[in-house]
């Protein structure tokens, strides 16, 4: 876990790999009930992040028609883009073959999907805008 907001920072707009292979192993050690959903812009194919949902966010999205998810670092149920205004309405739900895992393909109503921001202060549009160098560097996607 971050230790402080320059950790996060350098998380998220540092150029120096961390990847964090321990992350799905922290869910299942806690007990969260959870399984791992692809979020995809309907219209240009474009994969914008990668969330968990629960029984409930999962039930709350299909009534909802936007997405709900289930932050494992908060133990919650989160609706995307209720604080920010950025929320995803969804378009439809694809389950994949060991029914282990969710695609919704979403739009985005808003700026973005990601909670960073670029340079210019907007929400990025999605959450992989770097680029894997080698092992150890990113950089910013074009």
């Amino acid at each position: 876990m971050l230790g402080s907001m320059s950790d996060t920072n350098d998380l998220e707009e540092g150029k120096i790999q961390q990847l964090d292979f321990d992350k799905v192993w922290e869910i299942g050690r806690s007990g969260h009930r959870v399984i791992p959903v692809v979020l995809q812009d309907a219209d240009t194919g474009e994969v914008l992040f990668v969330a968990y949902t629960n029984d409930e966010a999962f039930r709350m999205t299909l009534q909802l028609r936007t997405a709900v998810l289930y932050s494992t670092s908060r133990d919650e149920v989160w609706h995307k883009g209720a604080t920010s205004g950025d929320t995803l309405s969804l378009v439809d739900v694809r389950v994949n073959c060991e029914q282990n895992s969710l695609l919704y393909r979403v739009r985005r109503e808003g700026g973005g999907a990601c909670h960073t921001s670029g340079e210019n202060g907007t929400t990025r549009a999605g959450c992989y805008y770097r680029t894997v160098v080698n092992s150890d560097e990113l950089a910013f996607a074009e």
